[in-house]
């Protein structure tokens, strides 16, 4: 029973490392391309997973934590409006959006009363 335990582990770890390598971006491997590590893990798979666990894995940076839930604020160079009273095209834009949002339905309710 504890050679089945220990064996469940190691596939489990085994199939872990692959799935891990395959989905990995290239750019963050280290040490050997993403094939070199699958072909290292599938040829000696408990040594080969730990070796990539320790040595081929990216690094993964640790970003200062925000109040925000959202990832996608943090990205650096995404432009913020400021103050949505400063940018007279998009409000431009909004108002005649407006506009044409009721025109058709002022159109669509006299479509209405001529039809009953």
């Amino acid at each position: 029973m504890p050679y089945a335990v220990l064996g469940l582990i190691t596939l489990a770890l085994w199939v872990y490392c692959l799935i891990d390598i395959i989905t990995c971006p290239d750019a963050g491997i280290r040490h050997l391309p993403k094939m070199g590590w699958l072909i290292v893990v599938i040829l000696i798979p408990t040594v080969g997973a730990l070796l990539w666990l320790f040595v081929g894995r990216p690094v993964r940076e640790i970003a200062p934590r925000s109040n925000t839930r959202f990832t996608e604020y943090d990205r650096p160079g995404r432009h913020i409006a400021q103050n949505p009273d400063d940018d007279a095209e998009f409000l431009r834009g909004l108002r005649e959006r407006a506009e044409q949002q009721r025109r058709e339905a002022r159109r669509q309710q006299e479509q209405r009363g001529e039809e009953q």
